[in-house]
């Protein structure tokens, strides 16, 4: 399976946001990453990333976001308490992220939601039905008549 539409523009955002930065920096990030980051992005998709705005204000992708806190942790974090620190955190917000995963999918859940949608529409299709009162036709009733009347019946 393919590198998806989405994961490509965000390697476009990648690769516009390491043009940014300096040359010290952007060499800290191994020359294959980068070459990868430039092969894979898509090729008619721009950012236009400012640098004089702040990226938490730059309308990134999430996935962008998540590429480059990766990078920091792992190639331009230098202090070691820094990078424990940043663990912590991404480990909190990963643990977030699965509760609100487990929250709207809980296997316990799904069979109650399910049920809960089904007798709601019942309910709504119990509202909406309405008596009909059979007749039958006239002709039939002109006939059952005549019998009736001839006691044949």
């Amino acid at each position: 399976m393919g590198i998806s539409i989405k994961t490509r523009q965000a390697y476009s955002e990648i690769d516009e946001f390491l043009g940014l930065l300096s040359e010290e920096q952007r060499n800290e990030i191994p020359p294959k990453l980068r070459e990868f980051f430039k092969e894979e992005k898509d090729q008619e998709y721009f950012k236009n990333i400012d640098k004089y705005i702040p990226i938490k204000d730059q309308h990134l992708k999430e996935e962008t976001l998540a590429i480059i806190a990766l990078l920091n942790l792992q190639y331009w974090c230098k202090d070691e308490e820094e990078k424990k620190r940043l663990q912590m955190i991404y480990d909190k917000n990963e643990e977030k992220y699965q509760e609100a995963l487990y929250e709207k999918y809980n296997p316990n859940d799904i069979f109650k939601k399910k049920e809960k949608a089904l007798i709601d529409e019942n309910i709504k299709a119990k509202e909406n039905m309405q008596m009909i009162e059979y007749k039958e036709p006239i002709f039939k009733r002109i006939v059952d008549k005549i019998l009736n009347f001839l006691h044949l019946r």
